[in-house]
């Protein structure tokens, strides 16, 4: 299934004497976000702008922020039933409903910089069991939403210690979730959206999140203190169409779409720069304390955390009957260039 929007992608054909010509036309595709514009989106903003430039503004990617179509957790399955083409969502929001990608949630994964996170995901997102996995949902993946390591901001004592993290409720998904658990901490699922409140109540004493996130969803405007360099992982968040909308295209169409996701890429890239440079700025300014742990303390955290985290969901890939091993490895090839 998938909206009559895209149907109209089918219909171009005409007929003159006894010549027919196949004229594409217009398209429009929805395309489901959540909370506002910002650093996390602007691939999304960038595809948009260069498949309509490309196309002469006959296919448009039509943009939906703060959960105007879907709630973020609920947006694969409405990509799978066609409510609209496309849509952005993080894996470990559903780990159960896209196990593959996971691996790219592991914690302290080699991981250093976007560049290095763009070759990974799409080695990751091309690899047979990934797409077989998403067809379940009648997804394809388009592009990823490349994030830094996360750190936390938190309230109350700053912690200097692994043992400070014991009994502390975090917001934490995915892989950084379960390392955190490992140490002591008890991680929470909380959306993105809803994190300050969970915050500011004290629902949470800390969250994590990159950079952009912590500015985008006012956790700076919260926290009293912040870990520079704890490192503890990263979510994944493909943007994926609806298969059917995506086959669905005119083959020019179509290519405008694929060609300009490397552009998108590089365009997130260089703005997510611009950001780094401004987070400093805004610690400062909000008078947020800076939390360094030493190697020491660092070295403990993996050895905590690392390898019974990864041990863990390799069973459970294994359970599934899916190539964890093979997925995990491809990870670790790849970052290594």
């Amino acid at each position: 299934m998938f909206s009559k929007k895209s149907i109209a992608a089918l219909s171009g054909l005409f007929i003159f004497g006894s010549a027919e010509i196949a004229i594409a036309a217009d398209v429009t595709w929805q395309v489901s976000l959540w909370g506002k514009r910002r650093a996390f989106t602007e691939h999304v903003e960038k595809l948009a702008e260069s498949v309509a430039e490309k196309t002469d503004g006959k296919f448009k990617l039509e943009l939906f922020y703060g959960a105007a179509l879907s709630k973020s957790r609920e947006n694969l399955d409405s990509i799978s039933i066609g409510a609209f083409e496309m849509a952005q969502f993080c894996a470990s929001y559903h780990a159960d409903k896209n196990p593959t990608i996971t691996v790219l949630e592991l914690p302290m994964l080699p991981i250093n910089d976007l560049e290095t996170q763009r070759k990974v995901d799409l080695a990751v997102y091309a690899h047979p069991a990934v797409k077989k996995d998403l067809a379940r949902w009648n997804a394809t993946l388009l592009m990823s939403s490349l994030m830094p390591q996360y750190n936390f901001i938190g309230t109350g004592d700053a912690p200097s210690k692994l043992e400070d993290f014991n009994g502390m409720r975090v917001r934490a998904l995915g892989g950084v979730g379960k390392a955190m658990k490992q140490i002591g901490a008890v991680p929470t699922t909380v959306t993105a959206s809803e994190t300050y409140g969970a915050l500011d109540s004290g629902t949470v004493q800390a969250v994590s999140f990159a950079p952009h996130a912590h500015m985008a969803f006012k956790t700076v405007e919260v926290g009293k203190w912040y870990t520079t360099n704890l490192n503890p992982g990263t979510v994944n968040c493909p943007v994926v169409a609806n298969t059917d909308a995506l086959n669905a295209l005119p083959p020019e169409y179509r290519k405008a779409l694929e060609d300009s996701v490397a552009e998108a890429y590089d365009h997130y890239i260089a703005n997510y720069g611009q950001v780094f440079k401004k987070f400093e700025p805004v610690l400062d300014e909000r008078g947020i304390q800076r939390i360094t742990f030493t190697d020491a303390e660092l070295k403990r955290f993996h050895e905590a955390a690392r390898k019974p985290v990864w041990d863990a969901w390799l069973k459970d890939m294994e359970s599934k009957g899916l190539p964890g091993q093979e997925l995990l490895d491809l990870v670790l090839n790849t970052a290594k260039g």
